[in-house]
């Protein structure tokens, strides 16, 4: 695989850095980290899983719907590369889907079906503390230098120091109340998804596009406009009218 130039990695990682400095929203935060690591390693596809207060792991990003349905899937067969990777706090690098049948017997021969090849998780952790998991999936069996993975785990520290107040991770403990609010957040966004989706005649990725581009031409949270529009689509004429044809 081949990375982008260092002086785009050096944009993304200020850019990420940039949205730690100020309150931002969580939802829009994991999904800039999933599409800047496909970015980075030019790879297909990319997943964000937190734990939630009872430690099971849920879908808060994908870069796209085909990264989401594959997530997805991996939760509902409770095996795969993200739960080995949870469980353990250890990356799981290089793994050939096609090879891995007897370690995922749900999971792999499902994914080959579905066009990948390749996978890798690495654990949003910091120190003792295992948060959650960065996935990385290929249609080509792939592997990444060691420079890749120092800055693909790099990107999950940052992931993870946004998810964590300082007080925190001093004691060792997960912010449950923010993932659990970030959970519901992430429900809502998906039936925003699905709202716009059908008003526009557009795919689930174009309809979360516009709800991210109004969100942010707004200044307004990504949650705030998507309950808006599961709630009162009227509310917001500018994102939700159809235009004439």
């Amino acid at each position: 695989m081949s990375m982008v130039p260092a002086e785009r990695l050096a944009e993304v990682l200020v850019e990420v850095a940039d949205t730690l400095v100020d309150e931002f929203d969580l939802i829009e935060f994991l999904g800039m980290v999933a599409g800047h690591t496909t970015e980075i390693v030019r790879i297909q596809g990319a997943g964000v899983l937190l734990a939630d207060r009872h430690g099971r792991l849920q879908l808060m990003a994908a870069s796209d719907e085909r990264a989401r349905t594959l997530e997805l899937f991996q939760l509902q067969a409770d095996e795969g590369p993200c739960h080995d990777c949870y469980q353990r706090g250890e990356p799981v690098i290089d793994a050939d889907l096609e090879e891995a049948g007897d370690l995922w017997p749900s999971f792999a021969p499902w994914a080959v079906a579905a066009g990948f090849r390749s996978v890798h998780a690495f654990p949003l952790r910091l120190r003792q503390t295992v948060i959650g998991a960065l996935n990385l999936f290929g249609t080509e069996v792939g592997h990444l230098s060691p420079a890749e993975v120092r800055i693909v785990q790099a990107l999950a520290d940052i992931a993870t120091i946004g998810l964590l107040q300082e007080r925190a991770i001093h004691r060792g403990e997960v912010l449950t109340e923010q993932l659990q609010a970030a959970l519901n957040s992430r429900v809502v966004v998906e039936q925003a998804k699905g709202v716009l989706a059908q008003i526009h005649g557009v795919s689930m990725d174009d309809a979360f596009e516009m709800l991210r581009s109004y969100a942010r031409s707004h200044q307004e949270l990504l949650g705030r406009v998507a309950q808006a529009v599961t709630e009162d689509p009227t509310s917001i004429p500018d994102l939700t009218t159809r235009p004439p044809d």
